[in-house]
């Protein structure tokens, strides 16, 4: 059985690897929020929006291990349901909402403060000097991090 072609105008789903990142972004964007999204709570929302959708396809969705997805409406739904464009889970070349790449930046400098917690209260019984000179060197081995971050960002750009 041959399958339709194509048309010029209609999305083309992005390939599972890049799906199951764009997904996983959304998921800690969304914790960064504040908000911890479960399986339920895509299940729910997406079943009243009709697309259902199991755990095992969630599961490779997220794993981007599975067959690709080719319902449209799940990805506009899941777009939807995590308050971002449409293109964004539809479109393989569709870059990060400004919402999202704020949140991903929050994100990763809340978990730099909780290593930083962490080795606060794992290295209890050190002598002031011992946790300042510990302490310097993490923030050190970020501040490198963070520049060649950025390094990297504007080697990306045109």
């Amino acid at each position: 059985m041959k399958e339709a072609p194509v048309s010029d105008h209609q999305p083309t789903p992005a390939p599972g690897p890049a799906l199951a990142r764009k997904l996983n972004i959304l998921l800690d964007t969304a914790e960064a929020e504040g908000r911890k999204v479960t399986f339920t709570d895509v299940r729910d929302a997406m079943s009243a929006a009709g697309t259902p959708l199991s755990r095992a396809r969630w599961h490779y969705m997220r794993a981007g291990t599975g067959p690709a997805v080719k319902k449209v409406e799940l990805l506009q739904n899941l777009a939807k349901f995590f308050g971002v464009s449409e293109n964004y889970l539809i479109d393989g070349d569709e870059e990060l909402p400004p919402r999202v790449e704020a949140q991903l930046e929050l994100l990763a400098s809340m978990r730099v403060n909780k290593v930083r917690n962490f080795a606060a209260r794992q290295l209890d019984g050190l002598s002031p000097e011992t946790l300042l000179q510990i302490r310097d060197l993490i923030d050190e081995q970020l501040s490198r991090g963070d520049s060649d971050q950025t390094s990297r960002r504007n080697s990306d750009q045109p």
